[in-house]
């Protein structure tokens, strides 16, 4: 699969431009996907130097991506009129997601086993009524 995969707030901690803290397991996590022979595609807003800062970051802790905010190594963005930033990939992970991201453990279990967030959560027996665990968002305090 093509798994397009954003950086901050995803991989890292919140703290662009700088370079967050590494969510724990997010690095293995995608290092063991490459491994299973999935495409990695780093989608970030990150661009020029902050941007190349995020793939030597990654790169330093032994994580070489597919391609970088486009669908393949050698597009050339440049030459296109109309170009669309819209990665094609089969997976999008996103600490934006609609319900937050869940923890690399959970995110791997996903895709190797292809299973939903629900089933996961079923199997572990921490879903049965329907209510997922609710993260506090900045929305509930309005």
């Amino acid at each position: 699969m093509i798994i397009a995969v954003d950086f901050d707030g995803t991989i890292v901690t919140h703290e662009y431009p700088k370079i967050g803290k590494e969510i724990p397991f997010a690095i293995q996590t995608l290092k063991m996907l490459v491994a299973d022979g999935h495409r990695l595609i780093l989608w970030s807003v990150r661009e020029g130097k902050i941007l190349e800062e995020a793939v030597e970051w990654c790169r330093e802790r032994g994580l070489e991506f597919y391609a970088i905010n486009r669908d393949y190594p050698e597009e050339d963005i440049k030459q296109c009129d109309s170009f669309s930033r819209k990665i094609k990939a089969d997976i999008w992970i996103d600490d934006r997601n609609v319900g937050g991201l869940p923890d690399w453990g959970t995110i791997y279990r996903m895709i190797t086993e292809c299973k939903t967030l629900e089933d996961i959560l079923t199997d572990n027996g921490t879903h049965e009524t329907g209510n997922f665990p609710t993260k506090r968002r900045w929305w509930q305090f309005l």
